[in-house]
Parts: C-alpha cells; structure tokens; sequence
C-alpha cells in the first residue's frame, strides 16, 4: 500500500512579503475582475441607526440617507474603505475594535480572494474616538511654532490608531487662512504658508512613523472662500494660488512623503477640485511626483452632480471624478457604482480604472494587508489606552507651549505670591469643551450624546486656578452663555468685580458643527465680535472694574482671533489660548499663575476691527499700508508672531554672509538670541525677508525662517538660517516661477512687526526660471554660546 505525497499549494504572489511591492500589486490586479477592481475604490460607513439631521458630522449627510446602499450590497465584490468605525458614535475602544473586527471579517469573507479594507478615521486634534486624548486644536500648533512638537504628537496619535486596527487618519488641514470669519480657522495652523508647511511636514512624518497613513487637506483653496462662508465659491488668481495656497501641500508632498491627499469643496474658479485634471493629476502628481492615494472629501464626488452641476448624473459624476485623478469615494460608494459600467459601454477605459486600483492596492500591499500574518485586529487592541499618562503629559505640554501672553501691562501677570481676592467671569471658566476643538470626539460627537459626558478627564479653569492659588479667594459669575443674547447675569458679574481685587475675565467659542457651535466646520460668522452676548458682558465688566481701579486680565479661548482693538487699552493683560485641549485648563492655569512661562506667537493676527478686516499679515501694501486713502485703518491690534514672555530677550549682532549671491545661490542669515530676564523661557527667532521692487507686487514681508530657543537666564544662542534664492521665488508676469535678480531685505526679530535687526542682500545676473522640486525649507542651526 502506498501513500499519496501531498503537494504544497503555492502561496498566491500577492500576499508574498518576499517579493516586491509593485510585483505583488501587478499580480492582484490581474487577477481582479472589472467589477472587483471598482469595488476596491468604494466605501462604506457603518452609521449610527439613530443619527438625524440634527446630528450631522458630514455636509449634508442626512441627505445621502435615502438611497445608501448596505454592507451587502456595497462589498458584494469587495470594498476599498471602512469609515469610521471608532469616530461615529460613542463606543468604547473594545466595542469598535469587535466593530471592525466583525466588518472587516464580512470583507474579506465575502470577496473573492479576501482581500480587506482600509480603516480610516479623523484625528486632527487626536485620534477622535471615544476616551481618546484630546490635543490642542491645529491652531494652537501655529502658536507653538514647534514642529518637532508636532511630529511627537503626531506619533503618538498614530501609535495609537495603528493599535486598533486603523490604518489611514484624515489630517492634516493645510488649508491657509485668509479670512477669519471662516468657521474652520481652528483647524488651520495659521494664516502663513511656510509656517503651516514646515509644522505640517512634522504632522505627516509623526503620523506616518507611527504606521498610519496621513492625509493631506483639503486640496485646495478651501479656506479662501468668499466671505468666509464654508462651501461658497473661490475666486483667487494664478498667483495666490501657487504661492501661498498650494506651498504647504507642495512641503507636505516633497518633504513629507504624504501617502493620501483628500480634494477641497471648494468651487475654485469655476472648477471643483474634485474634478480637476490639472489639480488632481497635472499639479499634485505630474508636477510634484506624488505617488499616493486621492481620497474624497464625504460626497464630494456626488457633489459634483448635486451642488457644482458639471455631471448630469451621479454615475457621470464618478467618471469625471476618477478621470480627473481621483482614487476612492468616501464616505460610501455612490457615484463610483457606475464605474463598472462605465467600463462595459466604454465611457471609461480600463486603463483608468486600474491607474487608481493600483493606488488603493499598494496602500494595501504597504500596510501588511495582504500578508499571510494580518490580523483583523491587533493583539491587544480591545486594551489599548487611548487616554495614556504619556497622551495627557505631551497634551499639557502642548498646550502650555501654545498660549500666548498678548498684553502685560505693569507686570499684572504672573499671579503668583499674590495672595489676593480674584474674581473669574465668564463662560469659558467653567465650560472645559470651550478648551476643544471641533474635530475632537466630545464636540463632534457626544455633543449629541450628553449622558456620556466628555469620555475623558477635564479640568475647568476655575477648578485649576483655584489648585494653582490656594491662598486667593476665587468667586465666579457665569455672566453670560456662548451664544444665549441673555444678558440678566451680568449685574452678579459686576457684583464680583466690585468685590475683587482682580478680574479674570474668561471669553471663548464654544466648537461644534454646521451652526451649533461658535467655531467650527460650517459655524461661519458675520464679522468678528465675540460670540454672543460676549462682548455685551467685556464692556460692562471693563467699565465697572475701571470704575473701581481693579485690573482685568481678559483670557481668549477661541478657535479664530476676535477683534479686540475696542477693549485693549481698558485691559491690564491679554493672553490668547487658542483650544488648548483637555490639559487646557491646567495650562491656562499655569500660565496665570506663572508656573507656565508662556511662549506661545499668534499664527494668526488680531484684529483691532469687527468686521472689514482686509486680510492677513501676508498682504501686499494696498492691504497692509494706511495712507488715508480710506477711513479704515487695516492695521491689526497684534500682528502675526507676536507674544510675550514672563522674562525678557534680546536679538543681536545681524550677520549675512555675503553681500550678494547668484539666482540659485545661498545667503547665511544670523543672530543671536538672548535671555536677559531672570528666570528661564523660550523665544521665536523670526526671519522676514521683503522685495522693494519687483515686477508684480508682492507681499511687504514674509516668513522665511524660524526657531524657537530655549533658554536659562543670561543664557545666547546663534541662530542660523540657511537662505536659499528659491526662497525668494514668485509666479511671475508668464505664470512661470521665477528668481527675480535685485535687492531684497532682511529682517529678523521677535514678531512681524517686531523686527530689530534689518539689512540686505543682492541676487545678480539674468532672471532664472525656477523649475519643480525647488527648495521649499530653510535649514535652521541653533548653537548655544558660551558664558
């Protein structure tokens, strides 16, 4: 009798992590029926069943109910995205891990050859799931001006999502702010595009070092909508638009290696970009060399059909979207039903379609998706701490690093050894969601699910300045609410100013969604009061404590800047926080008590006027300059960079290399920075550079480079920027970039309007060209001097 030998069955290629990545991608796809590479481009959003209009975290998301197609139906072939499992309702972490355990089982069980899904989530202020930590609002990152800072957070929110078995985060915003009245100012990181660039390229690296793909948005000119409205039109020029709109997502390309970009809303000149060749594939990936995914922004696609009227059907519209560069529709398959058909009757060619299946597949291939070894859910994952001690201690120190002292008029601040009677006022003090953004889990989410609670510890300010000062007497009046025109507290706030010997006068936004908060996606406003009865409650309390000589130390918690120009004078100290996070209170805290030197710089100006505000610092002189040509004065009350510290600096001894370099030379700019206080702190050093004269008007000034350096008492360091000419380049009259020969200026300072040390430089010969892959940083040294 005589045994049959068995023969091993060789292991299909694709899942061989031996071989190639393109080689296991190519194998796959030719395996793949049309219908199975469509479904691979596909989404599908395991919603909650109770979810209304009222509760929408998508732009018309209630209106894409009817019609939505179930897991069945969308994953009859396959499926490319799971959309947030973990981010759409409060479930704890072990719940949404069986979640997606349970989904991506059902995926890989009922197609062909098992192949899973991504997993993505938001996570611009932290991976936004229940219990997870809450760090400050992108906004409040521009303020640190720290992009090491960043990356580590960004770590960390990776690590994270990596444990739970998510694979891409939808952040981060590069959108640069050009009006403040746009609700979405807090998930911005400023109104400068080196600096959202430079921390931007920190952001992705941190995040994608923590094994989960980051995502670019929104791509772009979102933020330059028509009066700040969120989905209204976009009408710049070539110019803006290559020069301040697009360069941090040229950074986050080139110097990041992003693997995802997300499109923009936005009605760019009469073009979506969600059906843009020349956004899509011309500039993001025949220009720049980007070789990743394309993702939708939620129903973007649909929307081309629905909103912006280029399609006249859905179907049409997931044609004219893939075609255009698009890779996967998310939230769910819609328009991207069609394409298999489309295939069929030859409105798409097949070589498109397995151009943007390609993408997805390599995206899978990379995260060890399609390895003999994947697990659906991670060892551990139903254990993971989302909320670690590590998670709160970087959060602390985020914020504290944020916040910027603005005014200190006769060393009111710091408090402490000051034993006093203080008076809190204000909403801000006892409502700790004002300290978070929009895109954390408690606004987003459980704002509508208020038996939950915020899912993680919070610390009001009052409760934490009250533990920072335990010899001072602290009483409190709420005064008014965020958006409540009630105005009947305000005498018991004026009762507690006639009784204090100090006033904190807390003021804030209070975030959520689409008009149910005060910032926010789709919380646009008007002009730039303060929320509500706010500025109602500022004014009477200013005018008593002036009545009774008490100093008032007004405290901004806010997600945009506020015109303050009214209120400054009659304040005795301002400090600006901008959504600090869940450690927010204690930072805030910290910093009036001064056991927090602040070191925080405004990322974005604050403007003296409520409403016609003409723009950012980066304006040309027609916006910046006032030579009574209108009686509008467009000065900010504080500019761009600036902040305060509980000791005092000194920039010095201006050093530039060489009188004059070549179009693609390099000029060293240096100073030095120092401490001349007496106790420890941080300073941004700032360099500006500016073009008297050149062939179109430019900017008065812009950011060239930064550092932040921290330093003892006495204590120097030279700082040097490594200036390349590309760094003084432009579109120029032909639409091309160039490197305009002639004299440019240097500054360098403290702020933009604070700039001590100035001098020039000279760029000779003939006009050059600048081609891509141009020099988009400033490398930066910092030497600590000797005693």
């Amino acid at each position: 009798m005589t045994t049959e030998q068995q023969v091993p069955v060789p292991a299909a290629p694709w899942t061989d992590p031996a071989r190639d990545i393109d080689e296991r991608v190519e194998a796959l796809l030719g395996q793949l029926t049309v219908r199975e590479k469509a479904a691979q481009l596909g989404s599908y959003w395991p919603r909650p069943q109770e979810e209304s209009g009222d509760g929408d975290v998508a732009p018309m998301q209630s209106a894409f109910e009817d019609g939505r197609q179930e897991l069945a139906r969308t994953a009859a072939e396959g499926l490319g995205h799971l959309t947030r499992v973990f981010g759409s309702a409060p479930v704890s972490p072990a719940t949404g891990v069986q979640q997606l355990r349970t989904l991506q089982q059902y995926v890989v069980d009922h197609q062909r050859l098992g192949i899973p899904a991504i997993a993505h989530e938001e996570c611009l202020t932290g991976f936004t799931a229940l219990g997870a930590t809450c760090y400050p609002a992108a906004i409040a990152w521009g303020a640190s001006f720290e992009p090491d800072l960043v990356e580590t957070m960004a770590r960390r929110i990776g690590s994270d999502m990596k444990a739970v078995g998510v694979h891409q985060g939808l952040s981060p915003v590069l959108d640069v702010v050009r009006d403040y009245r746009w609700g979405r100012v807090e998930e911005t990181m400023g109104e400068d595009p080196f600096l959202t660039g430079s921390l931007g390229v920190g952001y992705v690296r941190g995040l994608q070092s923590g094994g989960v793909i980051a995502t670019l948005k929104h791509f772009a000119g979102y933020a330059a909508s028509r009066a700040g409205r969120n989905h209204a039109p976009v009408s710049i020029g070539p110019r803006e638009l290559e020069d301040v709109i697009l360069v941090p997502f040229e950074m986050a390309v080139r110097l990041g290696g992003v693997e995802s970009v997300m499109n923009s809303y936005a009605d760019l000149d009469g073009e979506p970009p969600a059906a843009s060749y020349r956004m899509l594939t011309g500039i993001l990936r025949d220009r720049w060399g980007f070789d990743g995914t394309v993702v939708s922004d939620y129903w973007a696609v649909s929307f081309l059909e629905s909103m912006h009227h280029v399609a006249a059907t859905r179907e049409e519209a997931g044609v004219l979207s893939l075609s255009a560069g698009m890779d996967v529709e998310l939230p769910e398959t819609s328009a991207f039903f069609g394409l298999a058909d489309a295939v069929a009757d030859g409105t798409l060619s097949e070589k498109v379609l397995d151009t943007a299946v390609r993408r997805v597949l390599r995206h899978k291939v990379s995260l060890g998706l399609l390895d003999p070894d994947w697990a659906i859910a991670p060892r551990g994952a139903a254990d993971v701490q989302l909320d670690s001690d590590g998670n709160r201690r970087l959060a602390r120190t985020m914020a504290e690093r944020s916040i910027v002292l603005v005014r200190n008029e006769n060393d009111t601040l710091p408090l402490v050894d000051r034993p006093r009677r203080i008076g809190v006022i204000g909403p801000s003090a006892v409502q700790a969601r004002t300290y978070l953004g929009c895109y954390t889990f408690p606004n987003h989410v459980l704002s509508r699910y208020e038996e939950h609670g915020a899912g993680i510890e919070l610390v009001t300010l009052l409760d934490a300045l009250r533990a920072e000062l335990p010899a001072a007497t602290v009483r409190h009046a709420h005064g008014v609410d965020f958006t409540d025109p009630d105005v009947s507290g305000v005498p018991e706030a004026l009762e507690v100013v006639r009784d204090s010997d100090l006033v904190v006068l807390t003021i804030g936004d209070l975030a959520g969604l689409f008009g149910r908060g005060t910032s926010g996606e789709g919380c646009d406003v008007v002009d730039l009061a303060l929320p509500g009865a706010q500025s109602h409650l500022v004014d009477a309390v200013l005018t008593e404590a002036a009545d009774r000589n008490v100093p008032v130390v007004l405290v901004l918690i806010t997600g945009r800047p506020y015109a303050v120009g009214e209120f400054v004078d009659r304040t005795a100290a301002i400090v600006q926080a901008f959504m600090p996070g869940e450690e927010g209170g204690s930072a805030i805290a910290g910093v009036l008590s001064g056991r927090v030197n602040p070191s925080g710089k405004l990322p974005v100006s604050l403007p003296a006027l409520r409403g016609g505000q003409p723009g950012t610092y980066l304006g040309p002189p027609l916006a910046i300059d006032n030579d009574g040509v209108s009686n509008l004065d467009p000065q900010p009350a504080y500019a761009f960079g600036h902040g305060l510290s509980y000791t005092s600096f000194a920039v010095e001894d201006l050093e530039i290399s060489t009188d004059s370099i070549a179009a693609d030379g390099t000029v060293r700019v240096s100073a030095t920075v120092r401490n001349t206080g007496d106790r420890s702190g941080a300073e941004v050093v700032q360099l500006y550079l500016s073009d008297p004269v050149a062939q179109i008007v430019r900017p008065t000034r812009w950011l060239s480079g930064f550092a932040k350096v921290d330093l003892k008492p006495s204590a120097a360091a030279r700082v040097t920027f490594e200036l390349h000419a590309d760094r003084t380049s432009f579109t120029g009259l032909t639409g091309t970039r160039i490197v305009e020969p002639g004299e440019f200026g240097v500054a360098v300072g403290t702020a933009s309007d604070t700039l001590p040390l100035t001098g020039r430089f000279r760029i000779d010969g003939a006009v050059r060209e600048v081609g891509e892959g141009r020099v988009l940083e400033t490398p930066t040294t910092v030497v600590a001097q000797a005693r």
